[in-house]
């Protein structure tokens, strides 16, 4: 028989309690979109334009909208998603992701329009989109990075110094060789490494993760000063003057309208993103490595008993993690073309961490949570330029802001693998 739960009429039918209606989520939704339908659209004057600016083939297309009236329209249609929210929790009816997608876009386009309203320079949608794409490129190996660590049942607090290692190591070779594509290869070893160290404390000795994961960051932020003090910093043109990967534009995809230079211009490091996002969505639901990988996450005994090798599966997946996180770390170096500075990742392993949670520990979730993050970093950023009555500091502090937010606001609904974070010993 069966295991799938039945739907609520049925189970409402044959006499079983249903679970408790949650109107959390609708009544934040109304609060949030009510709160900005009064700063973005009644407290500000009237009669001033907001201008944006737009790609397409050849030129740029320059539309201007009323900041007010827009403004308005938008947060109006958020309180109606925010309405058709709470009639569907009401009578227990699920509602698609296009529902907080649809919302979100609405009440960040508000957000816009308020705050480039009457500015003599226009809005770039088009390079808004390109850069919060590149800014979320650490974010999302970061967080597959964890994805198929954590899957397996190891926590891997270790990202930001698997990061901050293949952004080192990257900087080095591509220096020597005087290649980027050869510092982009040599990256992944240096996450590799760390996650060596991670998994021979936690397997072998049976240290606890999250302290080692802590321990290992440290570990490697005092390694890479050191040598960025004592070699680096005396060697700077032949040890961290790393080239810098070239813009790759996909013929006749790049072309088009706003997304062609967002998703198809951009560097080889976004495009392995992409397969890799790709190949871990399938692999991980869809493969016998996938399924080995979460029955060794979720119950390692029974994993054992049908002949899985539980260690040896952990000890591979931490180390493909460790790999992958380091390609991210490559960002910070060799996809920008900047040398190797001191603890340069600032905390993007961090971010990465809740980006995997906030995508429920899948591929796709975890690229869409980090393009959110990569978003409001880039919008700080573009804000800042443009110059908005919103404090620089407000601005520095968006990023980090939405972070905790959005954790905040769905971690008490997602749930890790059951056995992260516990030694298995037999």
């Amino acid at each position: 028989m069966s295991a799938v739960a039945a739907p609520a009429p049925a189970r409402a039918a044959a006499g079983k309690p249903l679970p408790p209606i949650s109107y959390k989520v609708p009544i934040a939704y109304g609060a949030v979109a009510a709160v900005a339908l009064l700063l973005f659209g009644i407290l500000p004057a009237s009669g001033r334009e907001t201008s944006f600016t737009m790609f397409a083939p050849g030129e740029n297309i320059a539309f201007s909208v009323p900041s007010k009236l827009t403004a308005i329209v938008l947060c109006l249609i958020a309180l109606g998603l925010a309405a058709w929210s709470f009639q569907a929790a009401r009578t227990r009816r699920k509602v698609g992701v296009w529902l907080p997608a649809v919302y979100a876009v609405a009440l960040v386009f508000a957000l816009l329009t308020w705050a480039v309203a009457g500015k003599a320079q226009p809005l770039p949608l088009t390079s808004l989109l390109q850069g919060s794409l590149f800014l979320a490129v650490p974010l999302v190996f970061g967080a597959l990075a964890g994805l198929v660590s954590e899957r397996s049942g190891i926590i891997n607090i270790a990202i930001e110094g698997q990061l901050l290692a293949g952004a080192f190591l990257a900087a080095v070779v591509a220096t020597i060789t005087s290649s980027a594509y050869v510092g982009l290869i040599a990256a992944p070893i240096a996450g590799a490494l760390v996650s060596a160290l991670l998994v021979a404390f936690a397997i072998k000795y049976v240290v606890d993760q999250i302290i080692v994961g802590v321990v290992l960051n440290v570990l490697v932020v005092g390694i890479t000063s050191y040598l960025f003090s004592t070699v680096l910093k005396e060697n700077a043109d032949t040890l961290n003057a790393p080239p810098r990967l070239p813009t790759l534009a996909i013929p006749g995809l790049s072309d088009i309208p706003i997304i062609g230079p967002v998703l198809f211009r951009q560097t080889i490091l976004v495009y392995l993103m992409y397969v890799v996002v790709i190949v871990l969505q399938v692999l991980v639901f869809r493969s016998r490595w996938g399924l080995r990988m979460r029955a060794v996450g979720e119950h390692p005994k029974a994993a054992d008993t049908v002949g899985i090798k539980v260690n040896r599966t952990r000890v591979w997946n931490t180390l493909l993690g460790g790999a992958i996180a380091g390609l991210g770390g490559a960002f910070f170096t060799v996809a920008n073309g900047l040398a190797f500075g001191k603890e340069m990742t600032g905390g993007k392993g961090f971010i990465a961490l809740a980006a995997m949670i906030l995508g429920r520990w899948s591929p796709k979730g975890a690229l869409a949570a980090a393009l959110l993050f990569g978003f409001a970093d880039n919008l700080q950023v573009v804000l800042g330029i443009i110059g908005t009555p919103i404090p620089s500091q407000i601005m520095l502090m968006t990023p980090y802001v939405v972070t905790i937010f959005a954790v905040a606001g769905l971690v008490g609904r997602v749930r890790a693998p059951a056995a992260e974070g516990i030694a298995y010993v037999k």
